[in-house]
């Protein structure tokens, strides 16, 4: 999906509408966090089975889905009344992606919509959201459901699949753990007559679990491996419980049940991160923890098919016995003939740089096209590091493997 073809195709906001949303703008934003706290609840108790079936309840019962929801709304809703501030296209990109890797369909839109204006109702009083006003906000939120709901339809088309049938069944063929508490499945078709598609590096794929109370729970984990013979790699970290969060209940199953033979579903690959396959110049990887995963489907394409082009892998890490894929993402480089390897680990290590990732001290192309993986932390100060090197902001691929204060629901390892 073009990101300029978003930017060209969303309409303008009516001026009646633009005046009334700028107006409640920054009541909408002082509750929006009650109001999607309300939406969610009131939508889960209508309609229970999403919530079992199709949201993450990790992220819900930790608020980071509601975060998500009203940073993408408020954001969405600022740019409508101040088009000179960057267009919001690769939030919504990121969040089509998501969308049809759970199998998001436009009547679901309806559902939302329902709910949502429900809650606005709710928390801001009836007085307050009077016909202009949710005539205003209704607009809001149909433009940007528009706007989704049409890069969900050509995403699906580009796959060749009808709205929603992404799911497919599959069984397991091989599993690799690694010392790090990764481990990699490799899956294929249930049906022989039906391959599984290839991917492009940087793609994930959703993966679905029937756990122990019925619940269907969904989680994306991205695609490492080359795409051959009709077989896909993903990679999953066990989640441990820490800081008062739960263990992940889906990474938990997996590591303890699943084993070569099993059947699993997953969906299709997504993803909007992807590697420009048929570009030529320098890449720069830049990854923490297990966002390496990523960095290793593109490894894995570069050592197949594109071993000349010159890369830059930078990982940071704890140390290396909590380095994912460690030995896989050094061995894939050394098939490179332009490769260089940095790694930084916080505990001292021979081999390694010590502390925290300091691109200052290293040559970073400043052609390069840098793609950075991990969390939000690690992102905002790579970020500021790549500006302070002179990067241009459009060299730089980011990608959240949490739901974002940016508004795009990413991927979730739990």
């Amino acid at each position: 999906m073009n990101l300029d073809s978003v930017v060209r195709a969303e309409p303008e906001l009516e001026p009646r509408h633009a005046e009334v949303v700028r107006a409640t703008l920054p009541l909408v934003a002082a509750n929006i966090d009650r109001i999607t706290a309300v939406f969610y609840r009131t939508m889960f108790d209508a309609h229970p089975r999403l919530l079992r079936d199709t949201f993450n309840r990790g992220n819900q019962a930790q608020g980071s889905q509601q975060r998500a929801l009203a940073a993408s709304i408020a954001t969405f809703a600022t740019y409508l009344v101040d088009p000179e501030l960057p267009h919001p296209a690769t939030m919504l990109s990121r969040i089509a992606h998501k969308h049809a890797s759970l199998g998001v369909t436009p009547e679901q839109y309806r559902i939302v919509h329902e709910n949502l204006f429900a809650a606005i109702v709710e928390v801001l009083g009836a007085d307050v959201v009077n016909d202009a006003v949710a005539a205003a906000w209704d607009r809001v939120y149909w433009m940007m459901a528009d706007t989704l709901m049409d890069q969900e339809k050509g995403l699906y088309a580009e796959a060749g699949v009808d709205s929603g049938d992404v799911f497919r069944d599959v069984r397991v063929v091989a599993r690799d753990d690694d010392p790090s508490g990764v481990a990699v499945f490799t899956v294929e078709s249930a049906d022989p007559a039906a391959r599984l598609p290839g991917f492009i590096p940087g793609q994930y794929v959703s993966v679905g679990v029937r756990l122990p109370d019925g619940a269907r729970q969904l989680r994306q984990y991205s695609l490492v491996g080359r795409p051959c013979d009709g077989a896909l790699s993903f990679a999953v970290k066990r989640v441990e419980a820490a800081a008062g969060c739960p263990a992940g209940e889906v990474s938990s199953w997996l590591h303890e049940q699943l084993r070569p033979g099993d059947p699993l579903q997953i969906t299709l690959p997504f993803g909007d991160v992807v590697l420009d396959t048929a570009a030529a110049t320098p890449l720069v990887l830049i990854s923490a923890g297990i966002g390496v995963t990523p960095t290793i489907g593109v490894l894995d394409y570069l050592a197949a098919h594109d071993p000349g082009r010159r890369t830059l892998v930078v990982h940071a890490d704890r140390a290396s016995r909590t380095h994912p894929l460690r030995d896989r993402l050094l061995g894939l480089t050394a098939r490179l003939v332009q490769a260089e390897v940095e790694i930084w680990y916080e505990e001292p290590t021979p081999g390694a740089r010590h502390g925290r990732a300091d691109l200052s001290v290293l040559n970073v192309p400043e052609d390069a096209d840098v793609y950075v993986c991990g969390p939000s932390g690690f992102l905002g100060e790579m970020q500021r590091q790549l500006r302070a090197l002179g990067i241009p902001d459009a060299r730089v691929h980011i990608e959240q493997f949490t739901p974002g204060d940016a508004g795009a629901p990413e991927r979730v390892a739990r």
